[in-house]
């Protein structure tokens, strides 16, 4: 196991300050040291504006450009880290492809190509299954099935969240002691016990173009926590995306993914204004 307070071999801790003055710095000192940063950034309500259903989220136009530039100023030591599955991911950014964690580390795909991932039990299965069969309001509670992870998302009906959860708690003990449930914005998730943002943004930091780096994680949720206490206990440091957080171990916070986005254009020498796309 990687020891939680790795000495650093580029750059120095960051320090808690003034949120916006913080931002600015490191935004400037990303500019002049870029080889002294690994970035990390979570997709569905940080890096893409959160949708009625899973399915009918967008990537405005540019962002994969600006990710893709981004990637080439810190040589490759970017990762995307989400709940979703890497072939989604993929889709959601195409042509370009990033290291990348999906299913909240289920999946682990490195920036050299070599790939691992949780495979589904039996029971696990069985438990899906279940969710598909007793959901309530098919029409309004969306079932997604991401392979070794499942979720229902109840954003087009909220009242009937304490269904949801009392549903998702059965499913749960049928699948077994193997597999957690993970609570979200307006969805709530079956996932493999082990995986978490945290471990998966440790993986990627044991490996040759990451290691000795920053990690900068970025994220909305209760599902990045994880990544953002291990970006700073390795010396880096966390963004929260949304408004009025209270609870959370980010250092600074964003407004929303169009403020994130305006911020990885300019960081990214990007001059196009394509990535407004339906921002304005």
């Amino acid at each position: 196991m990687e020891r939680d307070h790795e000495p650093m071999l580029k750059g120095t801790s960051f320090s808690s300050g003034d949120i916006s003055q913080s931002l600015w710095d490191l935004r400037e000192r990303f500019h002049a040291e870029p080889d002294c940063f690994a970035l990390f950034f979570d997709i569905d309500g940080t890096l893409l504006d959160l949708a009625p259903t899973p399915d009918s989220v967008v990537a405005p136009e540019g962002l994969s450009e600006n990710l893709a530039a981004l990637s080439d100023r810190t040589a490759g030591a970017l990762a995307l880290l989400t709940g979703r599955s890497i072939a989604f991911a993929d889709k959601l950014f195409s042509p370009h492809q990033f290291a990348l964690a999906g299913l909240h580390g289920a999946q682990l795909r490195y920036a050299d190509g070599t790939y691992y991932a949780t495979k589904p039990s039996r029971s696990f299965d069985a438990a899906k299954a279940l969710l598909k069969a007793q959901r309530p309001e098919p029409e309004k509670v969306i079932f997604e099935d991401k392979g070794a992870a499942v979720a229902l998302h109840y954003r087009l009906a909220p009242d009937l969240a304490p269904t949801v959860k009392a549903l998702m708690k059965k499913a749960a003990r049928v699948a077994g002691g193997g597999w957690q449930i993970q609570h979200g914005k307006m969805v709530i998730e079956l996932r493999p016990a082990m995986a978490n943002k945290g471990e998966a943004l440790k993986c990627f930091m044991k490996t040759p173009i990451f290691k000795g780096r920053l990690p900068v994680a970025v994220g909305d949720d209760l599902t990045d926590e994880d990544m953002f206490i291990a970006a700073k206990r390795m010396g880096g440091t966390a963004i929260r995306i949304g408004h009025n957080i209270a609870d959370t171990a980010a250092d600074m916070v964003l407004p929303s993914p169009f403020a994130l986005r305006a911020c990885l254009r300019s960081v990214a020498g990007s001059r196009s204004q394509s990535g407004r796309q339906k921002d304005e």
